[in-house]
């Protein structure tokens, strides 16, 4: 594959000013950061998903105009997720929509493998109601890859596999999402059918306005907030910790080369953190108590608690050579820009968004 894109980010919105998007998962946590930031790019949105889960997540402080349409649906719904992709005839289509915890998936496995693998397959066949030319980014997980624990980085054409109903989920998502994409949308045949199709392997993401239960970053913020111990259950486990706008700026990138060069980025991509971001949970933990200025963190981990992997690191090269992506912000700085986010009142947590944004890009034109 060709470098074709530009480290300027500046540029890249060019490319995004008047282009219709279509978001799955708007009202939540990256589908609101990837919505806003789509937004100050020129974009015409239109945004599917089920209503926000919390009141105070980020979607909540975006101007109601940001969406040319909202809608407020199920991907699970087939025919009403097919009607208004048709209704809106897309250049691009991110699918954000998903189950996305780990803990949740053992309490409700049926509902995040409906979701997350038959949604995702009600989504790519509504794609043949797209008359013009199309992209779509399916955004899956790191926890795709059949997980040794072993300690080497996981590429792109690693196994796919599952511990836990969600990761087995997002791995059977690329198992759909490689058929749909052979079978009705197969790169040789392109000039037939105009779509084109790639999946995005991310890290674990954290910034502001992500308020999910039994994820880490709210759990920490919640415990400063409220000046308790925070009370951590895998504290060496091992993850690619990244600031949520490290994956979009990947997401938009991809965007673009599988609009502009379909038969080259058809493919999956892993987005994380550089190596020396990879933290434990308790390390990941101290750079928020050190930022939030107080706080003490406190281990309960214990042999009857679910599953989760103590090890779990992403080889990040393809995106780089391919993409000419990288991570910008440190580890420290991605925490202390979340920090700032959650710590800021609620009539500057817009602003600050949009400040981010724009501070990111500033990073990727030096």
């Amino acid at each position: 594959m060709e470098e074709m894109v530009t480290t300027n980010l500046r540029d890249l919105m060019r490319f995004y000013s008047s282009k219709k998007v279509f978001i799955t998962g708007h009202t939540g946590f990256k589908g609101a950061w990837l919505s806003m930031w789509l937004s100050q790019a020129g974009a015409i949105i239109k945004g599917y998903s089920l209503q926000p889960r919390y009141d105070h997540g980020l979607f909540n402080y975006l101007p109601s105009d940001l969406f040319q349409e909202s809608e407020i649906n199920d991907i699970r719904n087939a025919e009403a997720l097919e009607k208004s992709i048709n209704s809106f005839q897309p250049d691009i289509i991110f699918h954000l929509a998903a189950q996305p915890l780990v803990r949740a998936s053992y309490d409700n496995p049926i509902e995040t493998i409906e979701t997350n693998v038959l949604g995702t397959a009600n989504l790519l066949q509504s794609l043949k109601s797209v008359h013009s030319k199309c992209a779509c980014v399916v955004i899956t997980t790191d926890k795709v890859y059949k997980n040794n624990e072993d300690g080497r980085l996981y590429k792109e054409s690693d196994p796919l596999g599952g511990y836990d109903p969600y990761s087995s989920s997002k791995a059977c998502t690329e198992i759909v999402t490689e058929s749909f994409r052979s079978s009705f949308y197969n790169p040789v045949n392109y000039a037939a059918h105009a779509k084109s199709i790639a999946t995005a392997r991310a890290g674990n993401v954290f910034g502001g306005g992500d308020w999910s239960e039994d994820r880490l970053v709210p759990d920490i913020v919640k415990a400063l907030q409220e000046n308790r111990k925070i009370k951590l259950r895998n504290p060496a486990s091992v993850r690619p910790w990244q600031h949520v706008l490290e994956p979009i700026s990947g997401y938009l990138i991809l965007g673009q080369l599988l609009y502009e060069s379909p038969l080259e980025y058809s493919d999956a991509f892993n987005f994380g953190p550089e190596m020396s971001d990879h933290f434990t949970v308790g390390e990941l933990t101290q750079l928020f108590v050190d930022a939030w200025g107080q706080g003490k963190w406190t281990n309960i981990s214990n042999d009857h608690q679910k599953h989760e992997a103590s090890l779990l690191q992403l080889d990040i090269s393809k995106a780089k050579s391919s993409l000419n992506w990288r991570p910008r912000l440190s580890g420290k700085a991605a925490v202390e820009w979340a920090v700032d986010w959650y710590k800021a009142p609620a009539n500057e947590k817009l602003y600050l968004t949009k400040k981010q944004i724009q501070d990111y890009t500033g990073l990727w034109n030096l």
